[in-house]
């Protein structure tokens, strides 16, 4: 085999490989020999085939298979001699001449190639231990907890039937009703037996106000306006008028918080269940402060580390983003324009998203390989039983999906490989403490937390 670099541009390679047809020729016999013993045809005794009349029958079949085996081999060889990493899978060129091509498969003519592929650039890692990070920290207070304890007793309310009761907030009025536009009925608008808590908001604005007052019994006439931006479009920004029939009016009665309201949610008394929910308050501000700690970081290395992106990975990227967003735009009925922007403007955006997305990812890459960090099998293990926890019932098909699908094994292993690489930097950099309002912290939730 033959090897000429024909390209070195930046990160830009083009190799010209040439495989001799003497070569060619030895991998046809020897897949001849293989598959001579285990051809049988009319008229002849199993292995007693004469090689001509194989070669006439399954010769050019053959001869493809050797030669695909040839290019699989030839092309991994070639990279692990020059010891390249390409960024993506190569592409390989074969000549479409058909004539230099039957050539190759009558074993006239050596076969040759063009293999062009991006290799991953070279990447001089910082300091980890001169980034400045400061971790925020929140207390967690009482009256976060008492919050916390008085919606589990919201969510426990009970509703007493009272027929000479006016249905109020927090009441629980059950109804029957025909919703029309224009006096024509649309499609979803009509329910029996509807139960709805007054105040909770789960019907279009104007609708539970109607309500108010209501005792069961009463036949009411509502009208409430769909959002401009309900999901259904051909009922957005309409006016529509509910014929309605109240079955029932509950008054609602808020549980009192004491110690048997605690054991009923399945702790031994009111300070166990203090407890509980400081515990899941301090779990929740944690991972708001991680979240928060960790865009710091990938913030720093974006900025620190400048090279140049392998176009193949940032293109391959952007389309990703850029299928998500369109398609996403497609199902809201909405534009670029809608939104305040231009095509051009929204593309070059995601562009920037998937080069930091790229770099951030050949960055931490990076880290993994030099320090030797690895995902165990425990740990992917860990997380293929919570991923098969999300869908009770279904536990078997998932770990059965991630069996015959070594790509969504791939994607389980990668947030848990970042996470490690990011607690290794975390580490080195030593982030200070910084304590902040409970409502500081809160702002991480609306903040991205991805590569």
């Amino acid at each position: 085999m033959q090897v000429t670099e024909t390209v070195a541009t930046g990160l830009k390679r083009e190799l010209s490989v040439v495989i001799p047809k003497g070569d060619l020729g030895q991998r046809f016999s020897s897949r001849l020999g293989q598959v001579k013993d285990t051809i049988q045809l009319k008229g002849f005794r199993k292995g007693k085939v004469p090689e001509s009349h194989i070669k006439k029958l399954y010769g050019r079949s053959i001869m493809a298979e050797v030669l695909q085996e040839a290019l699989d081999e030839s092309s991994r060889k070639a990279l692990t001699d020059r010891n390249e990493r390409p960024a993506f899978q190569p592409k390989i060129d074969l000549t479409e001449d058909k004539n230099e091509i039957e050539k190759v498969m009558s074993g006239q003519s050596d076969l040759s190639y063009k293999m062009s592929f991006e290799i991953l650039p070279p990447i001089e890692l910082t300091d980890f231990a001169s980034i400045a990070l400061e971790r925020e920290m929140a207390d967690i207070d009482d009256a976060e907890i008492d919050k916390g304890i008085k919606e589990l007793a919201e969510r426990s309310t009970t509703f007493e039937t009272d027929a000479a009761h006016a249905a109020a907030e927090g009441d629980q009025v059950t109804i029957d009703f025909v919703g029309r536009i224009d006096g024509v009925e649309f499609p979803g608008g009509k329910a029996d037996d509807m139960p709805v808590v007054l105040g909770r908001g789960g019907f279009i604005p104007g609708f539970e106000d109607g309500l108010k007052g209501a005792k069961a019994g009463d036949k009411l006439d509502i009208n409430a306006t769909f959002p401009d931006t309900y999901a259904e479009k051909t009922l957005a920004g309409k006016t529509a008028s509910f014929e309605t029939t109240v079955k029932s009016v509950g008054k609602s009665k808020l549980p009192e918080i004491n110690e048997d309201f605690a054991k009923n949610l399945g702790v031994d008394n009111l300070a166990a269940l203090r407890e509980v929910l400081g515990a899941q308050v301090k779990s929740q501000y944690e991972q708001l402060s991680r979240m928060k700690l960790k865009r710091q970081l990938l913030d720093e290395l974006d900025k620190r580390h400048i090279f140049e992106l392998p176009q193949a990975l940032v293109d391959n990227e952007f389309e990703g983003i850029w299928n998500q967003v369109t398609e996403g735009l497609k199902r809201a009925e909405k534009t670029f324009e809608s939104e305040g922007k231009t095509e051009e403007s929204a593309r070059e955006e995601y562009r920037k998203i998937a080069e930091r997305r790229v770099r951030l990812g050949l960055v931490i890459g990076e880290v993994g390989d030099k320090n030797k960090i690895q995902v165990t099998q425990e740990e992917l293990r860990r997380s293929l039983m919570e991923q098969a926890r999300r869908f009770p019932g279904q536990e078997k098909m998932v770990y059965e999906f991630y069996e015959k699908n070594p790509n969504a094994l791939t994607e389980l292993r990668a947030p848990i490989f970042e996470d490690k690489v990011v607690d290794f930097i975390l580490a080195a950099a030593k982030p200070t403490e910084k304590k902040v309002s409970r409502e500081e912290l809160m702002k991480a939730a609306a903040e991205d937390d991805a590569v």
